[in-house]
């Protein structure tokens, strides 16, 4: 799935009055949802996160070689449901969206992922307490990457 096709199906939304639109091709599921605000969110699913358009890409323009991270296995985190570029706050000059000991409630937005020049609200699916913030703002994340760990 190109660029080219997402947009057609953006322009198909709007020409419809769709508020949500769903399609799977080639192992590759994408869902576009409208929100109250006229703001399409954006999330790409894949049962293997290489066959995500744009994972090269965005891998090989992180500076150097990623930091280990922390055994994840028994913590609970919050992942990036698609790849793009992270931002902790709505704007440059904005307080974040949430902070390291700050709770976090299910639905609450906790950051925003640019893909594809669509801005993002990913919101918590699970109530808790944010321990670790493992990336910083303006870096470029991967589908399933871990975002946040909490308590």
């Amino acid at each position: 799935m190109n660029i080219k096709e997402i947009k057609e199906m953006i322009q198909l939304m709007n020409e419809n009055g769709l508020t949500e639109l769903e399609l799977e091709k080639d192992g590759l599921k994408i869902r576009l949802k409208k929100n109250s605000s006229g703001t399409i969110e954006q999330v790409v699913m894949s049962a293997n996160p290489q066959q995500v358009p744009g994972a090269q890409i965005a891998r090989s323009q992180s500076q150097g070689a990623p930091e280990p991270v922390k055994n994840l296995a028994n913590r609970n985190v919050i992942k990036s449901p698609m790849v793009g570029t992270f931002y902790a706050s709505p704007a440059p000059d904005a307080q974040p969206f949430i902070q390291t000991g700050a709770p976090v409630d299910v639905g609450q937005v906790i950051c925003i992922i640019e893909a594809m020049k669509l801005m993002n609200e990913i919101k918590s699916e699970v109530n808790g307490k944010i321990t670790e913030i493992l990336v910083r703002n303006g870096e470029p994340v991967e589908f399933g990457q871990a975002l946040f760990v909490l308590e």
